[in-house]
């Protein structure tokens, strides 16, 4: 019998949705604007908590909700992760947000679907891990 190769997806294949990203780090999240927009992904970028609430909010309030909401858990100083996660659960219990840790000492690595999110990212970012994450968790909304 023939023998056929394994087709594999690019992880550049064209993904469509809309993308609420927050990180602290300003190079990060002009990276991810970048990248994910090259992916065909509509990407807003905000850099606490907070901000991310209040933009989570604003998108619902005016009918174009985010498909998706990537999250870094620890911003120094202000509203991380988990905290945003928690009120993004009171304004829409099916959420569907991923996690991005730098370090893995944090319990929320582990069990990450028991504080809400969907999938997890570890720091650095490795593309194909990112994007992986990011077609299963826009797959499954």
């Amino acid at each position: 019998a023939p023998v056929t190769a394994a087709v594999s997806r690019s992880p550049f294949e064209v993904m469509q949705g809309r993308i609420l990203f927050m990180d602290d780090e300003e190079p990060i999240r002009q990276m991810v604007n970048v990248l994910l927009g090259r992916l065909g992904l509509q990407v807003k970028t905000v850099a606490d908590g907070a901000e991310l609430v209040r933009e989570f909010t604003s998108a619902r309030t005016s009918g174009q909700p985010y498909d998706l909401v990537m999250m870094d858990l620890t911003v120094p100083g202000a509203m991380g992760g988990r905290e945003a996660m928690q009120e993004l659960r009171k304004l829409d219990p099916k959420v569907r947000a991923i996690v991005s840790i730098g370090y893995s000492g944090d319990p929320v690595m582990a069990n990450f679907r028991e504080h809400g999110f969907c999938g997890i990212v570890p720091k650095p970012y490795r593309v194909n891990d990112l994007m992986k994450v990011l077609r299963t968790a826009l797959a499954e909304k």
